[in-house]
């Protein structure tokens, strides 16, 4: 007898989802000294729209501003 387990399928992760928007295969090494690509702020809101039901965030505002800190912490610039 097989037991069916639910399964739970979330968004792609952040990073991913990122590295799309800004064309790039990987962020930086060196986040914070280097740069590796750039993300516009409506590219972060897209980003933040997609992830909301997997982020603990109250509204779209704090889901954007996680978004923003995976960006810069890839090595990206939000412009």
């Amino acid at each position: 007898q097989t037991c069916a387990l639910p399964i739970l399928l979330k968004t792609l992760p952040a990073p991913v989802l990122l590295r799309e928007k800004a064309k790039v295969a990987k962020g930086s090494s060196t986040a914070g000294k280097a740069s590796c690509g750039t993300v516009t702020e409506a590219d972060i809101e897209e980003v933040a729209k997609i992830k909301m039901p997997d982020l603990n965030a109250y509204d779209l505002e704090a889901a954007k501003q996680q978004v923003r800190g995976t960006a810069r912490s890839m090595g990206l610039k939000v412009s």
